[in-house]
């Protein structure tokens, strides 16, 4: 039989930067763009109950050497 690999994905939770009163989000772009170029992809957010974005979440495959 032969070995078959599975997509292996590791995950990353960031915390949406937030402005001066702790209110108001900062836009991410650049911290986006970062991670995106890290190999990163978004695939959630998650929201708080009364609004507002709380964490999102990415993922990337696992390298296998």
């Amino acid at each position: 039989m032969g070995t078959e690999m599975h997509q292996q994905w590791e995950y990353r939770a960031l915390e949406p930067p937030k402005g001066l009163t702790k209110r108001e989000a900062v836009d991410p772009t650049e911290e986006l763009n970062r991670l995106g170029a890290d190999g990163w992809e978004l695939t959630e957010s998650i929201s708080y109950d009364g609004g507002g974005t709380k964490l999102l979440l990415f993922k990337r495959p696992v390298a296998h050497e």
